[in-house]
């Protein structure tokens, strides 16, 4: 129990979060429709199923700040809302769950969560933990507003060991590297943060906005060396909420975040209003042949490996291996405002000098031709946008298959020639009628 594994998140979690669209708004008279409420989670619930989220892999419910009263009840427990959640979040669950989908619950460590709400501290956590499990939620959030780096590095390893104590698997999401890397400037324990997290916030809250993107992707690139040690099946970096689907990013700056994010094989958790997407974007989120790059059961973590002017260049080794011989995903994107031209020299792309590899787009599925790293391929990429190729090998046979085709030849040629002169001597010497 010192430990968090609890095999859970062997790839990263997918689904939805309700914190950058609708943050926290608790006045459902006047906005009845976009306010923190189990309405507004059964209907998230029910687009993902209706509308193909949840069959291409989106299977969460997570609910975020703001569902708890401001202060705990007369026994010390966390409680919800009786007004927004009247039936109780034990109820929601339920109703999550037979939707085939997962619910996820958040708390902050502290009396108060971030906006000021009953929150978790040191000497609440096996209570909240066997809350959480009583409630059936699958997943939890656990934010560190407000709290010194010495507190953070006790509260998060306790959380962790009393949520695996409960006997019910819940997946843990934690916010300590962010407030010791990014807010503390200091450098994080991430041993100890993936002994005891299965996803962990490194970088500021996403907003709406570009400029917002690319301010993670440039964190994450300065940083990518580091992060990618610690990155892999079961504990993941967590760049933020997908907010694909909002007003604020073009089409093509949507396609950037969804291309990088499954580079990096990050959570996918859109935080947008499903009921009222922009156009175009429906098909980004549910694009399979991006979504099984993030997928990917290797869990390895992309990597940037140059930058030419505005033009930045990423490579990510996934399956299917062939012959021992990774498939490879590639990445350009053009930051530039301009649509720009782009030669991709297979020579620099890290490919095998002997292998022939099948060429794929992945964001529109067309098959380019067969290539070897003698080829080049020429790219138009719009303004902030991505091309995204993926290269498979194909099953070549090696020197020592080929010597035993080659044997199994000579060992079965003696046998052709029997057989042949068998069927020769019936047909010459048959009886005549």
């Amino acid at each position: 129990m010192k430990c968090l594994d609890n095999g859970l998140a062997l790839t990263p979690p997918m689904g939805w979060l309700s914190w950058t669209r609708f943050m926290c708004q608790t006045d459902c008279v006047k906005y009845p429709k976009h306010c923190i409420s189990e309405d507004l989670f059964l209907e998230m619930a029910d687009v993902l199923v209706k509308e193909g989220y949840q069959a291409a892999g989106y299977n969460r419910v997570n609910i975020d700040d703001c569902w708890m009263t401001k202060t705990r009840d007369k026994n010390g427990r966390l409680i919800a809302d009786p007004v927004r959640f009247s039936h109780g979040i034990s109820w929601l669950a339920d109703q999550i769950h037979k939707r085939g989908l997962l619910m996820g619950i958040y708390s902050n460590f502290g009396q108060r969560t971030c906006m000021g709400f009953a929150g978790t501290d040191l000497n609440n956590i096996e209570t909240d933990a066997l809350t959480y499990a009583e409630f059936n939620a699958d997943y939890l959030k656990f934010d560190g507003c407000f709290q010194p780096e010495n507190r953070l590095n006790q509260a998060y390893p306790k959380m962790g060991e009393s949520l695996n104590r409960t006997g019910r698997p819940m997946v843990y999401s934690c916010s300590w590297p962010y407030y010791i890397l990014t807010v503390a400037k200091r450098q994080p324990d991430y041993p100890s943060v993936v002994k005891h997290c299965n996803l962990w916030r490194n970088y500021d809250d996403i907003q709406i906005s570009w400029p917002s993107v690319l301010s993670i992707i440039d964190f994450y690139d300065a940083n990518q060396d580091m992060f990618a040690k610690f990155h892999g099946p079961g504990h993941w970096n967590d760049p933020d909420m997908i907010i694909v689907g909002n007003q604020g990013l073009t089409s093509d700056q949507a396609l950037v975040q969804m291309a990088l994010w499954c580079l990096w094989s990050a959570p996918l958790l859109m935080s947008n209003d499903l009921r009222e997407m922009m156009p175009g974007t429906r098909e980004i989120l549910l694009n399979k042949r991006l979504i099984a790059v993030d997928q990917d059961p290797l869990g390895i973590m992309g990597k940037r490996f140059k930058q030419d002017n505005d033009i930045g260049y990423y490579r990510k080794p996934v399956t299917p291996l062939v012959n021992g011989k990774h498939s490879f995903v590639f990445v350009a994107f053009n930051r530039a405002a301009t649509k720009t031209s782009v030669t991709l020299d297979f020579a620099l792309l890290g490919l095998e000098e002997a292998l022939i590899y099948d060429v794929v787009d992945l964001v529109s599925g067309e098959q380019l031709n067969r290539l070897t790293i003698a080829d080049t391929i020429n790219l138009e990429i719009r303004a902030t946008s991505v091309a995204v190729l993926k290269a498979t090998p194909l099953l070549l046979k090696t020197n020592a298959q080929r010597d035993g085709d080659e044997k199994s030849s000579i060992t079965i040629f003696p046998y052709i020639i029997a057989i042949l002169a068998l069927v020769f001597y019936l047909l010459a010497f048959r009886p005549k009628r």
